[in-house]
């Protein structure tokens, strides 16, 4: 499975490590993901979504039915 927000779409950046010579090579910037269950009242059930950091933040402050609906129309998440 791969390491994407599935509320946000959010997925991992590349760049590079920086030596204190300035030598570059190539890093993976993941992004920060959890397992995480939610209630949807509207719907009478549980959901099962791997979501960011900021992904929860956002619930906590709109509510987990906005920030659905919203996800859900832009093609983020089936579910």
């Amino acid at each position: 499975m791969s390491r994407v927000c599935e509320l946000t779409g959010k997925r991992a950046m590349v760049g590079n490590n920086v030596s204190h010579a300035m030598n570059k090579t190539k890093r993976k910037f993941d992004v920060n993901l959890f397992k995480k269950r939610f209630y949807l009242p509207e719907e009478d059930k549980w959901i099962t979504l791997k979501v960011s950091a900021s992904a929860i933040k956002n619930i906590n402050k709109r509510g987990i039915s906005a920030v659905v609906k919203e996800a859900r129309a832009k093609g983020f998440t089936n579910q």
